[in-house]
């Protein structure tokens, strides 16, 4: 090979020569026969190394070499060619070839594992799989469990579940040990061992045996729990229109529109699958959970692209309705104020001027002495625009839990004083909530993530921000799955490990009940649904209350250039309407 370089050094010099003098031609000829004569020879030599027949090898290495006193020098052209020929005649002959059986005493490699022989003790870890972004919920998942009705409310008989998630990055090198203690602490350590006794903890698709194993990167955990979904009030979904091509319903306030943090057959598209046999849904914008009314969805990708398209330019028209505390000032009130978003697990803003800029229109439309109800235009479509907007105008919603809350300051956020960083702000309202056993109500994601670590992520949550509707991507997500509860065109979700709240788990009360109200309104788990390392099968919880299911922002009219849906008022938007205590 040394001579090869030498030789291709010799070659780049000799064409510069041939600049200057044509009878280098030839020279040049003979200097390229010979470099195609040593590549032949060498790749006869490494083809045959580590074979049975080194004799042989070498008398072949003799009678090559003696070819070149066999070249027609005079003839240079005609001599390049053959030399060529015999080098692709040697080339097909080395692919026809069979190889020689190996005897270094190597062992087979593995199918799958890339070629890499495992040492001893070493895991074999498989690739991490690719989603298929084609999947949508089906009859299978919709199997699942069933519902009943009780109290008014729409409840889930609980059942089993499998949690799935890919090692995160802080995890590697830890032990499921380690990782089970430090993050998923809403069942003890020994919970967790007895899980992996009776085979719910997998890793790999290969049940773990013992908590100490390392975890090491592309590790795929699976964990078996008993879900319990929160109970949503049972008012049934009407469907507005449904064409062939779009899908409105009039959403009750409560249920999600899909599947997130606790809920997933407590879910409008839960709901439309297991009742009315409706799937293979496109999102074209969402409600928040406490928010009811108009709920658009696509039936096909055309229709998607187009209604997207049409929200991109402005053209639909959006009107909503609420309740804000005291009275509103009479006339068109329009707020501008920028939008920043300070938490993506909780969805969680407030105004501040790094915001994206957001838009609405404001309206009285009567007043009752103690409350009003306001006409809600928003122009543009920023995470919780209407709630952020009136909270900073001063007329928060009369029931939000999150924009309403005392976290705010003395003035609840009025003219964006709140006095308190993302971060302080943050922990504020989760210790409130924490305080009252009502963090349910800010949406914390079921993801094995504790409120700790939620809070603590939050640091970077100012340098982007989501929209609430639509989702502008240039096409319509669906509603999908990824083998576990993967869901698309939301902000916070999850489908990690199972995690219940780090918060008491004494029955949860309202401060507008007594006891024996709240007695009357429990729930028990039947024994037929309940397992036996299940925590949350030993409680008696009280069923949630209006407030705490029903907040008064509905989505009344969606309208477009050849279409308008719209629903009736919600009895808490009639002008003589008095809230019960």
């Amino acid at each position: 090979m040394h001579v090869s370089v030498w030789l291709f050094g010799r070659l780049r010099t000799c064409r510069l020569l041939s600049v200057f003098s044509g009878a280098a031609e030839d020279k040049l000829y003979k200097v390229k026969l010979r470099v195609l004569w040593f590549q032949n020879v060498s790749r006869t030599l490494n083809r045959q190394l580590g074979s049975q027949r080194r004799s042989t090898t070498m008398e072949q290495a003799a009678a090559i070499t003696a070819t070149p006193a066999e070249v027609n020098t005079n003839s240079p052209v005609l001599s390049e060619k053959n030399t060529v020929k015999e080098a692709t005649d040697t080339g097909k002959r080395k692919s026809n070839e069979t190889d020689e059986p190996e005897s270094s005493g190597r062992g087979k490699r593995r199918r799958g594992a890339g070629g890499k022989k495992l040492r001893p003790g070493e895991r074999y870890i498989p690739p991490p799989q690719k989603r298929n972004p084609g999947v949508s919920f089906s009859q299978v998942h919709f199997d699942e469990t069933s519902y009943y009705f009780e109290g008014g409310l729409r409840k889930v008989q609980p059942y089993f579940f499998d949690f799935k998630t890919y090692c995160k990055g802080r995890w590697i090198g830890k032990s499921l040990h380690e990782v089970f203690e430090s993050e998923f602490r809403a069942e003890s350590i020994e919970y967790y061992q007895q899980a992996c006794k009776e085979g719910r903890i997998r890793l790999n698709e290969t049940q773990v045996e013992d908590l100490s194993i390392v975890l090491r990167n592309n590790d795929h955990m699976k964990n078996t729990v008993h879900r319990h979904e929160p109970p949503v009030v049972g008012t049934p979904l009407e469907v507005l229109v449904d064409d062939g091509e779009v899908l409105v319903v009039d959403k009750p306030a409560s249920i999600p529109v899909h599947p997130c943090g606790r809920f997933r057959h407590n879910t409008v598209i839960f709901i439309l699958g297991k009742e009315l046999g409706i799937s293979e849904l496109h999102t074209v914008h969402r409600l928040d959970r406490l928010t009811s009314g108009v709920l658009l969805f696509a039936r096909t990708l055309e229709t998607s692209k187009k209604l997207d398209q049409l929200v991109r330019d402005r053209e639909v028209e959006k009107e909503y309705l609420c309740r804000v505390e005291g009275e509103f000032p009479e006339g068109e009130l329009v707020c501008e104020e920028p939008i920043l978003v300070v938490s993506f697990k909780i969805g969680l803003c407030r105004v501040d001027p790094k915001g994206k800029e957001s838009r609405t229109v404001f309206q009285k439309l009567s007043y009752n002495g103690k409350t009003s109800v306001v006409r809600c235009l928003p122009l543009t479509g920023r995470t919780h625009q209407i709630r952020v907007h009136l909270q900073y105008l001063g007329f928060p919603i009369l029931n939000d839990p999150i924009y309403g809350s005392s976290a705010w300051g003395p003035h609840r956020g009025k003219g964006g004083l709140v006095g308190k960083s993302n971060e302080e702000l943050l922990q504020a309202l989760v210790d409130e909530h924490r305080s009252q056993e009502s963090l349910h109500l800010l949406d914390i994601p079921d993801d094995g993530i504790g409120i700790e670590q939620v809070v603590g992520k939050n640091k970077n949550a100012d340098k982007s921000e989501g929209d609430t509707e639509p989702k502008m991507s240039g096409e319509s997500p669906r509603i999908q799955i990824d083998g576990t509860e993967t869901v698309t065109n939301i902000e916070h979700g999850g489908t990690d490990l199972e995690s219940k709240i780090t918060s008491p788990k004494s029955p949860q009360t309202n401060s507008n009940t007594n006891q024996t109200e709240t007695a009357n309104k429990t729930h028990i788990v039947p024994p037929e649904t309940r397992d036996h390392l299940c925590s949350e099968c030993k409680l008696v919880r009280p069923d949630p209350t209006e407030s705490e299911l029903v907040m008064y922002l509905h989505a009344l009219r969606y309208k477009g250039p050849d279409f308008d849906y719209s629903t009736r008022r919600p009895d808490w938007a009639e002008e003589d309407w008095v809230e019960t205590e």
